[in-house]
This record gives C-alpha cells, sequence and structure tokens, in this order.
C-alpha cells in the first residue's frame, strides 16, 4: 500500500498495543515501524533494475524479517525512551506488529508479499488496490480522533478501535466484490463464446467499484474492464503476446527473470527498433483501447557487456488522463 495508509495502519496498531501507557508516542513509533519494510525500495540505487524487483516485497515484507528486527528495534527504542513506562518487551511487541501488519496488508494488493521468505511463494490476493482512499480516510479520521483524547481516556482506544474494524472490514469486503466481479467476467466470456486458458483480475486504481481483468486466450491476451454501475455487455480488448519478438533473447537469464516475476503475464512490442518487456499484472496507462502503455514496462537494451533493462518513466500528464478517464469509467459503460 502507500506510504500514508501504512503510516496510519502502523500508528493504529502502535495505539492498540501501547496507547494506555505511552500515549501518541505509541504512535509515532507503530507509524515508523509500519514504513521500514517499504524501505527496499532503496535497493533500486545499488543493484540492477531487475534484481531491486525481485528484491522488492520480499525479505523487509516476511514474517522472518519482523521477528528478527522487532526486538533490536525494541531495544533501541528503549535505550532512547527511558523515562517511559513501557518495557523492552513492549516495544519489541509494539514494533513486531507494527512491522507485521504492514506486508499482511500488501497481500490484498496486485504485487502481494514474500511474506514466507525464504520461501518464493509470493501472496497476492488482488482485492485492493495500493492507493484506496475508502480504506485510508475513515482510519485516518478516527486515528486523528483518537490523538486528540488523553491516553487514559476509554475514548481514545473506542476510535482507534473502530478505524481498525472499519478498515478491516472493508479488506474483507474486497474479497466479495472480487469475487462478484471475477463471477461476471466468466458469464460475459461465456455469453461471447470465447474460450481462454487463464484469467486474472484485480481493482482498477483508486476503486473497488471498476475492475479489470486480463484473459490469456493463447497468442494473445484480452484486457477487459468492469464497473457495479454498468449496464452492456463488457467489451474485451486483444493484445498480441508477440513473444517470439524476443528471439535469441529468450534464453537471457535477465529476461527469464522478469517472465517469473510477471508469472508469464507479459507481452513484447517494438517501437522505433527498441524492444519492451510489458507486465500486463498493473494494466495500461490509460483506458483508451488505442493505447499499449503499461503501467510498467521495461526497455530491452542489448550492449557488449550484456542485456540492459531500464524500465520506462511514468509521466504526471499520463496519471492525470488514466485518473481522469477512470472517474468516468467507474460510473459505467
Amino acid at each position: 500500500m502507500d506510504s500514508l495508509t501504512q503510516i496510519v495502519l502502523g500508528a493504529a496498531v502502535g495505539e492498540a498495543v501501547l496507547g494506555k501507557k505511552v500515549g501518541n508516542k505509541a504512535m509515532l513509533y507503530g507509524a515508523i515501524a509500519g514504513t521500514i519494510p517499504d524501505l527496499d525500495v532503496l535497493a533500486r540505487y545499488f543493484v540492477d533494475i531487475v534484481t531491486a524487483t525481485e528484491w522488492h516485497r520480499g525479505f523487509s515484507h516476511s514474517i522472518f524479517f519482523s521477528v528478527l528486527f522487532a526486538p533490536i528495534f525494541g531495544w533501541l527504542i528503549f535505550k532512547f525512551e527511558r523515562k517511559r513506562e513501557a518495557t523492552f518487551k513492549d516495544w519489541s511487541w509494539l514494533m513486531f506488529w507494527g512491522l507485521f501488519t504492514h506486508p499482511v496488508l500488501d497481500t490484498f494488493t496486485t504485487w502481494g508479499t514474500q511474506l514466507f521468505w525464504p520461501f518464493q511463494t509470493r501472496l497476492a490476493f488482488q482485492s485492493i488496490f495500493v492507493i484506496d482512499p475508502l480504506y485510508t480516510l475513515p482510519f485516518l479520521v478516527f486515528l486523528v480522533l483518537a490523538m486528540r483524547q488523553k491516553r487514559t481516556s476509554p475514548k481514545r482506544r473506542k476510535y482507534n478501535r473502530l478505524g481498525l474494524i472499519i478498515s478491516s472490514s472493508y479488506l474483507v469486503l474486497t474479497l466479495v466484490l472480487k469475487g462478484f466481479a471475477y463471477r461476471t467476467f466468466i458469464s460475459n466470456l461465456e455469453k461471447q463464446n470465447i474460450t481462454y486458458e487463464q484469467i486474472d483480475i484485480r481493482p482498477a486504481p483508486f476503486s473497488t467499484i471498476l475492475w479489470t481483468a486480463n484473459i490469456d486466450v493463447g497468442n494473445s491476451y484480452l484486457i477487459g474492464s468492469y464497473s457495479f454501475f454498468d449496464s452492456k455487455p463488457i467489451h474485451f480488448e486483444s493484445y498480441s503476446k508477440n513473444h517470439k519478438l524476443l528471439s535469441e533473447l529468450v534464453v537471457d537469464e535477465k529476461v527469464k527473470r522478469l517472465m517469473k516475476i510477471t508469472k508469464g503475464w507479459y507481452t513484447i512490442s517494438k517501437t522505433k527498433d527498441k524492444l519492451f518487456f510489458n507486465d500486463l499484472r498493473f494494466g495500461l496507462m490509460s483506458l483508451d483501447n488505442d493505447d499499449e502503455k503499461f503501467a510498467f514496462s521495461y526497455e530491452l537494451n542489448q550492449t557488449d557487456d550484456g542485456l540492459r533493462v531500464k524500465e520506462t518513466p511514468k509521466l504526471k500528464r499520463d496519471a492525470k488522463l488514466l485518473f481522469a478517464s477512470l472517474w468516468k469509467r467507474i460510473w459505467g459503460n
């Protein structure tokens, strides 16, 4: 999830664990704990993009990491906050839940997490986008209300508990909504006599009302979107896999690793003699059927030193256009 959401979650968890003893300090350290796992993004400054992508939401998002570092961070806080009532065990317990709830929440996103690292299994329920106002804003409101109360006040615990209950209930609801969306996609594929091998669905950015699906139909993928406000059948647009464009690169180590990262959901495109590896799991940068610019795309350049992989930049202009088209699409086709 995005940084703000993880900060809010970490703060609420910190309050639940230790708020009665240390007040707003529990929220502060809980918020810090909630951001620590995402420091793995710094790997991009030290390793190549393929390795950094493999590491993202790996070790730092595992149970092992939470268990290993909770007492270390807990000891540091205990030494720094000696005048507080909390013990070393208290601070360690707060840090554990702050660190652990972060990857648990991320398992509901498309990217998922290696919660059981060093095992390669990546949990990804794909029921919520990394930024979802319906999850974050109510959570934030109740956290602010709790923050304004005295640390011993029953209202403080009540507000914080309500925030945790509402947010957790919404996560469960996203799974239910995904189930309804999945059934609708399957029904539309059957009515349109489309034979497929695999289907992968996920929520569109910022919403659980609009959903998108990738459908593997052999030599190409179909991509379609569905809103709960739709009144017409789902339209599926076809995108050729073009895997043959990889040619001899199909055996390259970095390309094989990209294939594994995308779980096989990728297309290859060529523009002005440049070859691109497109990750389909995060969709297009637009809802325009003629657009083939994907949210995550990697330029493949052959050099004397081997294959060089470069992630294509995302422009603010693209984000603004996507947001505008999403808002219009949510209300139905």
